[in-house]
């Protein structure tokens, strides 16, 4: 009896033994063929995305390995020349917005391209002006146009931008001298996306042929392919914000020698919280490295494509990624600066072949 009663208890043992074997190796073997599942489920989605974006038809063209300097004689008057005109518009004070208890009237100076006409539909860039300017410092006025109002003229007339809208306004408040005031400027580009959505563009639009078929915020938001928002020192960090509140409304960015945050992750971040995507939009970035804010910016820029879970790729194109850097050598923080790397933005944005 203790013999046979040995042999059952040796037996019950290498049974249970057998048992917890087994199920070790099929537990083991489940997680194995789960996990490539999901990494099979990755590759097909990795690989659907990437069919998505050859399938697509982009709208801008491809990204030159250098910038282009503007070409000579492009800042004198061109044979075929575009208008600006002035845009007077209401809106209410920037610090207390959503109360609307102080009401301004604003102005903005509107280019458009030689033979605008207004059965057509054109893109249409916003464009900021830095620190210590106003809404006439970039293009001028119909009495007094600037350089690169010429700039924009010639590219226009030689095919290498195709006709656009170009809105010219100010996040200056309640006084023209606002942006000679620094920490003030940073505040009120942090404000300015309300005025921008609510008052200018529907004022902008309304008045001139763009792709939106109304000024809702629906028809605003269907539009989005078709609107960039740019701007270079001050009007850089005017952009990031406009990234920050409206992606609803613009598909283009050129921040140009203004930096934001050299987080990646909360620059991809903010991009979630609006509900988009790395096919989202397009960011065109800008500096010169004798610029007093190249390594600030350019380290921003290195963050967002190295640092954000690859919501931000660096590509020469958008059927490659969303995020370009083009820097020049010796360029410093000036009009020169700016006006060359608007120009190469421009010459990209909306120019597929």
């Amino acid at each position: 009896m203790k013999t046979g009663k040995k042999v059952f208890i040796c037996i019950m043992v290498l049974l249970l033994i057998a048992i917890a074997v087994g199920s070790y190796y099929a537990l083991r073997t489940g997680n194995s063929n789960k996990n490539n599942e999901n990494q099979q489920n990755d590759t097909e989605k990795s690989s659907s995305m990437k069919q998505t974006n050859l399938d697509k038809s982009y709208q801008s063209g491809i990204i030159p390995d250098e910038l282009e300097y503007i070409p000579k004689g492009y800042e004198t008057p061109a044979k075929q020349q575009g208008t600006l005109q002035k845009l007077t518009y209401d809106t209410w004070e920037s610090f207390t917005y959503e109360q609307k208890s102080q009401k301004l009237t604003k102005e903005a100076w509107v280019y458009l391209p030689y033979g605008y006409n207004e059965n057509e539909k054109y893109n249409i860039f916003y464009l900021s002006h830095g620190g210590w300017s106003n809404e006439t410092t970039i293009m001028g006025t119909d009495k007094d146009p600037h350089s690169f109002k010429n700039v924009m003229d010639h590219a226009i007339e030689e095919g290498k931008i195709k006709p656009l809208i170009i809105v010219m306004p100010t996040y200056n408040n309640t006084s023209e001298d606002d942006s000679g005031d620094y920490s003030l400027s940073v505040q009120l580009t942090s404000q300015f996306h309300n005025e921008l959505v609510n008052d200018l563009i529907p004022a902008v639009e309304s008045k001139y042929s763009t792709y939106a078929e109304n000024v809702t915020a629906e028809g605003l938001k269907a539009s989005r392919d078709h609107r960039g928002f740019g701007g270079f020192s001050m009007g850089s960090v005017n952009t990031w914000n406009t990234f920050r509140y409206c992606m609803d409304y613009f598909r283009y960015f050129m921040p140009m020698s203004g930096s934001y945050s050299i987080d990646g992750q909360f620059m991809a971040d903010l991009v979630r919280q609006q509900g988009y995507g790395p096919d989202d939009f397009f960011i065109f970035s800008a500096s010169g490295t004798d610029d007093f804010a190249y390594s600030a910016f350019k380290a921003q820029i290195m963050a967002m494509g190295n640092d954000s879970d690859g919501m931000f790729q660096f590509a020469k194109s958008e059927a490659d990624g969303n995020l370009s850097f083009l820097e020049r050598e010796g360029y410093e923080h000036d009009q020169q600066a700016c006006d060359e790397y608007t120009y190469n933005g421009l010459r990209f944005f909306w120019n597929a072949q």
